[in-house]
C-alpha cells in the first residue's frame, strides 16, 4: 500500500487537495486515523496533513465566547489560562482525555471530525451549544453530529475552529474505560444564555442531549433534580463495558456530579 504524504501551508490548499483526491483523508493529530490504517481499517490514497497551517491554531476570547482553533491539542486547552479562566470544565475535559502522549498529539478539530461514540469533545460541543466553523460555513453544534463516526460535514470541508459560548456555570464527568480512557458515559452540563443544556457520550451510537435532565435542572438547578430523573435505556448502548441499564443509572448519577462540581 503507498499513500501520497501532503502538507499544505493554507485551508485552501488541504481543501483543494482534499475535493481533487476523493480517497484522501485529513490528517489532524493522527491518534485515530492513523490507528486506523495500520489495523487496515482505513485504505486512503492521501494523506493531507494540516499540522503547519497556522490559521488552525490559536485560542482567544471574542464576545461572550470563547473561539478554540481545531488545530489546538488536547494539552494546549487544558493548559490554557483563558479556557480555565473563562469555561474551567472544559479544561477539565480536555485535561482527561486519553494519556499525555495522545493530549500531546490529539486535536479538537480531529476529535470532532471523526465523532467516535465515546469521545468527550463532542459532549462540550453539545453541551456548551458551540458552533463549528469550516472554510465554507458555520454549523450548529446541534446540527454537526448525524450518526456513528458521522457528522454534518461536506467532502472538501475543514473544520477552521469552535466557538464555545461561556456558560454561567458548567460540568463534566465522566466515567472512563480504564485502558482507553474513552467515556462509558460522559456527561457535560451547563447553564447559559441558550438555558440548560445536558449532552451525554459513551452511551448511544452518537453525542446526544438528555432532554428530561434538562427540564429538570430549569426547573431546579441542583445535583437532587438531575439524579432523581430516569433515564430510558431502550436505545443505549450495551457491550462488554457497560450494559445499556446501567448507562441508563449512570447518566443522571454524573449529571448530578457535574452540577455539583
Amino acid at each position: 500500500m503507498t499513500i501520497a504524504y501532503h502538507r499544505p501551508s493554507s485551508v485552501a490548499d488541504a481543501s483543494g487537495l482534499a475535493a481533487a483526491h476523493s480517497d484522501g483523508r485529513l490528517l489532524a493529530g493522527g491518534q485515530s486515523l492513523l490507528p486506523a490504517i495500520r489495523l487496515g481499517l482505513s485504505d486512503p490514497s492521501d494523506l493531507i496533513d494540516l499540522g503547519r497551517i497556522p490559521d488552525l491554531k490559536g485560542i482567544r476570547e471574542e464576545a461572550g465566547s470563547l473561539r478554540v482553533g481545531a488545530m489546538c491539542t488536547h494539552a494546549e486547552v487544558a493548559a490554557s489560562a483563558d479556557v480555565k479562566r473563562l469555561i474551567p470544565a472544559l479544561a477539565q475535559l480536555a485535561g482527561h482525555i486519553g494519556d499525555r502522549a495522545v493530549r500531546n498529539r490529539g486535536t479538537l478539530g480531529g476529535s470532532l471530525a471523526n465523532n467516535d461514540p465515546a469521545a468527550c469533545y463532542p459532549a462540550a460541543v453539545l453541551g456548551l451549544g458551540a458552533t463549528i466553523h469550516t472554510n465554507k460555513r458555520d454549523i450548529a453544534g446541534d446540527d454537526f453530529f448525524t450518526g456513528v463516526y458521522s457528522t454534518a460535514l461536506e467532502e472538501g470541508e475543514v473544520i477552521t475552529s469552535v466557538s464555545f459560548p461561556v456558560p454561567k456555570a458548567a460540568g463534566w464527568q465522566k466515567f472512563k474505560q480504564p485502558a482507553s480512557r474513552f467515556s462509558i458515559v460522559g456527561v457535560f452540563v451547563s447553564q447559559g444564555s441558550q438555558g440548560v443544556r445536558v449532552a451525554v457520550t459513551g452511551a448511544a451510537a452518537c453525542v446526544f442531549r438528555a432532554s428530561a435532565i434538562e427540564a429538570a435542572l430549569s426547573a431546579n438547578w441542583s445535583s437532587a433534580a438531575a439524579k432523581a430523573v430516569h433515564v430510558d435505556a431502550s436505545e443505549l448502548n450495551s457491550d462488554l463495558h457497560a450494559s445499556a441499564a446501567y448507562r441508563a443509572h449512570l447518566i443522571p448519577v454524573l449529571a448530578a456530579r457535574a452540577v455539583g462540581a
